[in-house]
């Protein structure tokens, strides 16, 4: 399974790398040591701290700001049944949910704990402003 440095798990998950570190001295997330010294993150391990402690954003907290279309993140649940398959992904605070065949899904090698990017195209976005206080 894949792992991951403490700078990339923390990225993956929106936080600081010292938050993480916290987050795994005080047993939240278990890591383990490389040869070298460093630590790493299991990815399902991860996958799941991410799935856990998503949050909806507070509709205030957005304030004049348009997504992108790429998000990088890692996979946190793949549902898969004969032809088809859904697969989460949790971008830092952004949660995406994919539709794609059983065959993509397998042929990416589709897990909780991958590393992966959601591209989205889109004819309809729409764009949000909250009122100012």
């Amino acid at each position: 399974m894949a792992t991951y440095r403490m700078g990339q798990a923390a990225e993956l998950l929106g936080v600081s790398t010292d938050t993480l570190r916290r987050w795994a001295d005080a047993g939240r997330l278990a890591t383990t040591r490389t040869a070298s010294g460093r630590r790493v993150v299991d990815g399902v391990a991860l996958a799941e701290l991410a799935r856990t402690s998503a949050a909806e954003p507070e509709a205030g907290a957005i304030v004049s700001a348009s997504a992108r279309n790429r998000f990088t993140g890692i996979v946190t649940r793949v549902v898969k049944d004969t032809v088809m398959a859904q697969v989460e992904l949790q971008a830092g605070p952004h949660r995406v949910v994919a539709l794609l065949s059983r065959e993509a899904a397998d042929e990416l090698a589709l897990a909780p704990g991958v590393l992966a990017v959601a591209v989205i195209k889109a004819t309809n976005v729409v764009v949000e402003v909250p009122a100012r206080p």
